[in-house]
């Protein structure tokens, strides 16, 4: 069993081939594939955390779609001053499919 963690838009993710995650909007190159950074890998019973050794493996992920997340709705209210305020924020997200860990 091969899993790797990796680094993408400030948060770590565990990931192995054929898993599908959903990720702050990235762009991938032309054919639609992007590179993550592992920062730890386990294959069987070792498990790799040197950085030296991590910058050769490779966690390879495919652009499936990109999505917004679901509504967020901000209110800010202050008592007895007749100030309220109402905002509402969707995240851009981005799908990716991991094709492979080398």
């Amino acid at each position: 069993m091969v899993f790797a963690v990796v680094r993408t838009s400030g948060r770590q993710e565990k990931v192995e081939v054929g898993s599908i995650i959903t990720v702050n909007r990235v762009s991938g190159d032309d054919k639609g594939k992007i590179e993550l950074p592992a920062v730890l890998l386990v294959d069987g019973d070792t498990v790799t955390t040197d950085p030296a050794k991590l910058a050769k493996v490779k966690v390879i992920a495919e652009v499936l779609n990109d999505l917004r997340g679901p509504k967020i709705i901000i209110q800010k209210y202050k008592n007895k001053t007749g100030y309220k305020k109402r905002q509402g924020h969707r995240q851009d997200l981005t799908r990716l499919k991991v094709t492979g860990i080398k």
